[in-house]
């Protein structure tokens, strides 16, 4: 369970290493009947066939997975990604009671979905409806994030456009509490510049990796200034 905490300002937070996002959820999800919420909208085309794709690497090492996301490029008849694996079209705040029963799911995943929606306290809240006992996997970028400071001395902020919230340890763990959750743990995950590596060539593409390797190096001094967290749930 997640530190107990007195939300004093000079109060210490839990300190632990940052992981990688991807392989820390895959792992999560080894042997295991998956609902992945927001898959497809969750990364960038170019990242589709390599193994920065997180629903790909969940169903290299899950025994079935089921998408959702509510992306028109996604085809009525659903879109199949590996011989376990397929996403069907729908939203994943409000599943649909066919969505809910289409398998015996063993573990949620909503990797970088949470900051796009409405009401993170509402899903959260159906979540725990849907599928009580199961253990809910989530991942959102930190708002006090190293990146973010650096940027912002140059004038700078990447965010996507459909982003409506930022989190922090903190606001993470009071929606937890919030929502009445008896057992959560908050990991921090570290930066990573794939797609900016991706779609850069020669020294550009070496001056992206050597500010990735920077913030990497102040994240691991400094964990709350990680690029996002983890949030792991039993509903």
């Amino acid at each position: 369970m997640a530190q107990a905490l007195t939300y004093e300002t000079f109060e210490r937070l839990p300190r632990s290493k940052p992981v990688d996002r991807i392989g820390y959820i895959a792992r999560c999800c080894h042997g295991k009947v998956v609902l992945d919420i927001g898959c497809l909208d969750e990364t960038a085309l170019q990242k589709r066939d390599t193994e920065h794709w997180l629903h790909k690497r969940i169903a290299n090492v899950a025994t079935r997975v089921f998408g959702v996301d509510s992306s028109s490029k996604i085809p009525d008849e659903g879109l199949e990604t590996a011989d376990n694996a397929k996403i069907v079209r729908g939203d994943g705040v409000e599943l649909s009671p066919a969505i809910i029963t289409a398998d015996n799911f063993q573990i949620i995943v909503a990797g970088e979905f949470i900051e796009h929606i409405e009401s993170p306290l509402r899903f959260f809240r159906n979540m725990r409806t849907a599928f009580p006992g199961r253990e809910l996997v989530i991942s959102t970028p930190n708002g006090a994030a190293f990146a973010n400071t650096l940027l912002g001395m140059i004038r700078r902020e990447v965010q996507h456009p459909d982003h409506l919230h930022l989190f922090s340890y903190k606001v993470l763990n009071t929606l937890c509490m919030r929502v009445g959750f008896s057992d959560w743990e908050i990991v921090p995950y570290r930066f990573y510049a794939t797609e900016m590596i991706l779609g850069s060539s020669g020294a550009r593409r070496v001056f992206v990796q050597f500010v990735e390797w920077i913030i990497r190096t102040v994240e691991r001094m400094f964990p709350l200034l990680c690029f996002g967290y983890i949030v792991r749930v039993r509903l």
